[in-house]
């Protein structure tokens, strides 16, 4: 097949593409979408003595880390600084009448429906407070289930240290502090249904919960399976917008997706399992790159030669497709220029985040074929990019299909900065509906889900304020498989 016969069948998936966004209501240029819910006004409510103070939100695009990480390749953001431990986060303390209390026991007894164990929520020490009567003592215990409650249905409940390379900021915190949602509840007296609005809305969830009121209790594997990849969910921010990118690394997919809905799918080749291994992000795409540029990380330029090689044989370097230049400190800098054979193929889909990961193509799309595809340095290598990339410049950075076309075609290194950024999150669920609906299970590619299992085997974890791993983060997409 020709370069033109495949920018013309591109465009006409395109084309196809944009008809499935029209019928999905989204004819209009993608607008910028957050997450849509919004805290209910906070009603007073006496004897609240202390709040979980909200932490500021990241900005656009970020993924603050609790501790440092590292990053190596192209595009670097620069990793943030160390931060003291993270301190145990204040829960507050409200006046419960016992009508309001014996709603919250019965919440606690039937809440592994949503995969939590009651005895995280201490029933018994509610049950007797409610025999003693209203007072100080139920109020301390109410506030205090109450509160964790809230914290695992938002947050999640595995604890930091067994979320491994986890950096996607959940925004729920912010969304819908603790104190906020207790006094709904309590103006309210509607304790289940203020929980219940907790939950996430992505479909999935609500599938595996289906999934565990359906297996027997004695299959105790699958049910924790089962509960570890409801958590998940939870680690995410519960509405994850209007239009967004997402990509299950076990699955080998990404989808595009409006309104929880899918409108496009891509494979993908992710990280090798070990230091490469695709780490887990909720960024924005800023930026989509036709004919990129990549820079050569220093530990192939030094660590393999590859700067020796070059850097007194210029010719060399340009037949092979790449420019090298001195610093003034010594350090030799190697950038692949655009072309067929570049590492990151003819487009990159730019989410500046500070482990240097991204989606992009690849000259090597035979891979694409292969069932397990956990090949690559630590980026999504998404097929069809080209495509993907030419609808995000034009739904979202406004140009025609005629300018991307000559854009992609020229050769040339062109970056189009998009009006309203796109979400993308990297997630890794082991148990999920894959793109026909089904739910599956995967293999756990990294190994990730004996943390969270055994999390779920410990009495819970005492929050802190900690919002992502502390691990370190080599990405460096390398040419070759």
């Amino acid at each position: 097949m020709t370069r033109h016969d495949k920018l013309r069948r591109t465009i006409h998936g395109l084309s196809a593409c944009a008809a499935l966004l029209a019928l999905a209501g989204a004819a209009a240029p993608l607008a910028a979408q957050g997450p849509s819910i919004k805290p209910a006004p906070v009603a007073t409510t006496p004897a609240a003595t202390s709040t979980q103070a909200p932490v500021s939100p990241p900005a656009p695009g970020s993924s603050p880390a609790a501790g440092s990480t590292s990053a190596v390749g192209a595009d670097k953001v620069a990793a943030p600084a160390a931060v003291p431990p993270p301190a145990p986060v204040t829960e507050p303390v409200m006046h419960w009448s016992l009508a309001d209390a014996q709603q919250l026991l019965e919440v606690i007894n039937g809440i592994g429906a949503e995969g939590l164990a009651p005895a995280d929520y201490k029933p018994a020490a509610l049950k007797a407070a409610l025999l003693a009567g209203e007072g100080p003592d139920l109020d301390a215990a109410a506030s205090k289930a109450m509160a964790w409650l809230i914290e695992d249905l938002r947050d999640g409940r595995t604890p930091m240290e067994a979320r491994v390379q986890w950096f996607a900021v959940d925004q729920d915190v912010e969304v819908n502090p603790t104190e906020a949602v207790m006094t709904r509840a309590l103006a309210s007296h509607d304790i289940a249904g203020t929980l219940a609005a907790l939950d996430p809305t992505y479909p999935d969830y609500a599938v595996l919960k289906q999934a565990l009121a359906n297996t027997p209790r004695a299959q105790t594997k699958a049910r924790a399976l089962i509960r570890a990849n409801m958590d998940r969910w939870r680690w995410f921010s519960r509405d994850l917008g209007e239009y967004y990118l997402m990509t299950n690394v076990p699955e080998f997919q990404l989808r595009l997706v409006r309104r929880d809905k899918i409108v496009r799918t891509y494979r993908t080749i992710v990280g090798k399992p070990g230091k490469t291994a695709t780490p887990q992000l909720a960024e924005k795409v800023q930026n989509v790159v036709f004919n990129p540029t990549w820079t050569v990380p220093q530990s192939i330029v030094v660590g393999e030669g590859m700067g020796a090689k070059y850097v007194n044989n210029p010719a060399l370097a340009a037949r092979d497709g790449y420019k090298v230049t001195v610093q003034p400190d010594g350090m030799v800098i190697v950038v692949q220029q655009p072309g067929p054979k570049n590492s990151l193929g003819i487009v990159k889909i730019d989410m500046p985040n500070p482990h240097a990961i991204y989606l992009h193509d690849t000259p090597s799309r035979g891979l694409f074929n292969s069932p397990s595809r956990a090949y690559s340095h630590g980026c999504v290598r998404t097929e069809r990019a080209l495509e993907l990339g030419m609808m995000l410049a034009i739904l979202k950075a406004g140009k025609t299909p005629e300018e991307v076309t000559a854009i992609s075609t020229s050769g040339k290194y062109t970056k189009v900065p998009l009006t309203s950024p796109m979400p993308v999150y990297i997630g890794y669920f082991t148990m999920a509906k894959d793109i026909n609906g089904q739910l599956i299970t995967w293999p756990d590619i990294y190994a990730r889900d004996a943390a969270v299992l055994a999390s779920f085997a410990q009495p819970r974890a005492v929050k802190t304020g900690q919002r992502t791993s502390n691990e370190k983060v080599e990405a460096i997409d390398a040419p070759g498989a």
